[in-house]
């Protein structure tokens, strides 16, 4: 399976709602229920985050690519998802 990390802050609403269609479609699929993310709050880890290209959270890393950043509905994440497992 990929590697996944997700940037994102505490206190961003985008981020909540990621996280809640995560784990939405992780209850919905079966097949997302094994997926793994290394997640990292960027106000507490500032020196791991600095050395990845990003602006806005959240931001998805799969696989050391990015591929998701900023605010992001349920099926972007589904799509997202599907890309870990294959």
């Amino acid at each position: 399976m990929k590697e996944v990390k997700i940037f994102y802050q505490e206190r961003c609403p985008f981020c909540k709602k990621a996280f809640k269609f995560i784990e939405e479609l992780q209850q919905e699929y079966p097949e997302f229920a094994d997926i793994k993310f290394e997640t990292i709050e960027e106000t507490k880890e500032p020196e791991l985050a600095d050395k990845y290209d990003y602006y806005y959270v959240p931001t998805f890393y799969i696989d050391g690519k990015k591929v998701h950043e900023g605010g992001i509905y349920k099926p972007e994440v589904e799509k997202l998802l599907r890309e870990v497992i294959k």
